[in-house]
């Protein structure tokens, strides 16, 4: 198995999703710059968490201009399964590969700690089962506030594409989300970092069945 993982300007976690892929999960993990305009041969996508484009007008919103973003629409639309941590997951907000928007959070500060979540029975990869019922996962974000209108809200409850609430909300995002997936479940955004929390030394190893998930779901793509 073959994993990009794409770097913008700004992005800050790239290496560390580098890591966690390539080191401590022992797949073939590969850094992709933006200006790549093809996404062949890869099996899976991860776009890391940091600070695109220094996150000029939102988080997200110019980064989804670079040229690679169009062959990972391509990607994904095949049903190749995508990633998105952090500023990952706002930039595919943004590109509309996955539903709502991430925003300032409530009361205008940086979250920088260990955040309980909570498993949601999503699917056969992300349910309490596999994952575990509550999980800790190192957060880092300024502007990790879900929101979503009302009817999209009920439609992501209704066909359970949250992933995973917050057990103590740190930012406000409605309904306690923490990470969600699209409807056909191959693209995947979360605010906390899981290449954060994959060795000993880190605030937990709880990131690695999650990322184990996430190849998993690879595996079986088409």
């Amino acid at each position: 198995m073959r994993v990009a993982i794409l770097q913008f300007p700004g992005s800050n976690c790239d290496t560390d999703a580098l890591h966690a892929m390539r080191d401590v999960l022992e797949v073939d993990a590969q850094l992709v710059w933006h200006k790549e305009d093809s996404l062949s041969g890869y099996d899976a996508v991860v776009l890391p968490g940091g600070f695109s484009y220094g996150d000029y007008l939102r988080c997200g919103a110019i980064a989804r201009f670079s040229p690679v973003m169009a062959a990972l629409k391509d990607f994904a639309e095949a049903g190749g399964p995508v990633i998105g941590i952090c500023n990952g997951f706002q930039i595919l907000c943004e590109a509309g590969l996955l539903p709502g928007a991430l925003v300032r959070n409530t009361g205008l500060e940086f979250r920088c700690l260990t955040s309980e979540l909570v498993v949601e029975a999503s699917n056969e990869y992300f349910n309490p089962e596999k994952l575990g019922s509550r999980i800790h996962i190192p957060i880092a974000h300024g502007e990790g506030n879900y929101r979503i209108d009302a009817e999209g809200l009920e439609k992501l409850e209704a066909n359970k594409q949250v992933l995973f609430r917050y057990a103590e909300n740190p930012n406000g995002s409605l309904n306690d989300i923490a990470g969600i997936r699209s409807e056909r479940g191959n693209v995947i955004g979360m605010m906390p970092h899981p290449e954060r929390a994959v060795e000993a030394f880190m605030p937990s190893c709880d990131g690695v069945p999650v990322l184990r998930a996430f190849l998993e779901l690879a595996a079986v793509a088409p």
